[in-house]
């Protein structure tokens, strides 16, 4: 007897993970007598239920699949929580949930005393995100060079859901057995995914305007961005360096209590303030403000081309 349940903000991710899941615990078995899986838009939980508490026919398990379980109301799980209360020994319950739908807390905690819950979103931050995409390299069984790892995490962005697509390909074309290189990988590769804009801000204020311009072009064609968000990311960051202007912050506490920001983003706000000084990000607001007006409509410029010489001019302010 095993309880799961499997959850994340992309349903494609949620998707594979049960299908790993499930081909673990379906192992040698007969999949088609062991796994009952319920997927539609209108399947009752009661019958997960039933099915769940039936004992298995030629086979020593049943493995019960439930999808999409956020949709499930309070009135509805009475049932599933008294069977996780007192469970099928000779049965396994895959509970899945996958997108935005608000999970009961009740599904949550009453899986967290029988079972496993596993969060499959990747982590957020860069270098965890790239361990993550080594292990799915691994569980993948490839082999991939660390510079050809690097190009895919580069690649991926804000879109780790693509991976699971290109490592099916890869292993494809090239089997397990290979060692591939970033020329190998190149070919497969399509449009780059988004990036996170703190790295397109991060290019803006080093002053690197090729990579500031490359990023800005991922997140409007790769992370689907109208350039209007874009604008706004830029005018966040740029508030937050004029409200230090004439602060006379020389502290991560003097740049928090003037921004309003904690920790790291208090400290590089301030970082950032002094690289740039108070001319330069007064200049930095003129800019905005004017190419805000003309995104509007103030001239007839396309708006991407309104972005790229907002973001050259910011790039080259010192």
């Amino acid at each position: 007897m095993a309880i799961f349940l499997l959850t994340g903000d992309d349903e494609s991710l949620v998707r594979t993970a049960v299908a790993d899941l499930v081909d673990d615990l379906v192992g040698n078995g007969e999949r088609s007598l062991m796994v009952d899986e319920f997927d539609t838009e209108d399947y009752e939980l009661r019958s997960v239920i039933d099915a769940a508490q039936t004992p298995p026919f030629l086979t020593d398990k049943r493995v019960v699949i439930a999808r999409n379980v956020s949709r499930f109301n309070a009135a509805d799980l009475p049932a599933l929580l008294a069977y996780l209360d007192d469970p099928l020994d000779s049965s396994d319950l895959v509970l899945a949930q996958g997108g935005d739908g608000q999970l009961s807390k009740k599904i949550v905690d009453g899986v967290k005393k029988v079972g496993t819950v596993v969060a499959t979103a990747p982590p957020k931050k860069a270098g965890e995100r790239g361990a993550w995409i080594r292990d799915q390299i691994k569980a993948a069984g490839l082999t991939i060079e660390p510079r050809a790892i690097q190009r895919l995490t580069e690649w991926l962005g804000e879109e780790p859901a693509r991976l699971d697509g290109v490592l099916g390909t890869l292993r494809g074309a090239f089997g397990t057995d290979a060692t591939l290189t970033d020329s190998d990988i190149e070919p497969f590769l399509g449009e780059a995914g988004g990036v996170p804009p703190w790295d397109f801000t991060d290019a803006v204020m080093a002053g690197d305007t090729t990579k500031a311009l490359t990023m800005m072009g991922r997140m409007i064609h790769g992370g689907k961005r109208h350039p209007l968000q874009i604008m706004s990311t830029l005018h966040n960051h740029y508030a937050g360096l004029a409200r230090l202007d004439g602060a006379n912050a020389r502290t991560e506490q003097d740049a928090s209590a003037a921004t309003g920001l904690k920790g790291f983003p208090a400290k590089k706000s301030l970082q950032n303030y002094n690289r740039l000084g108070g001319a330069s990000t007064k200049r930095a607001i003129g800019l905005l403000a004017q190419a805000d007006l003309d995104l509007r409509g103030a001239k007839d410029l396309d708006s991407e081309l309104v972005m790229e010489v907002l973001v050259a001019r910011l790039s080259k302010l010192r």
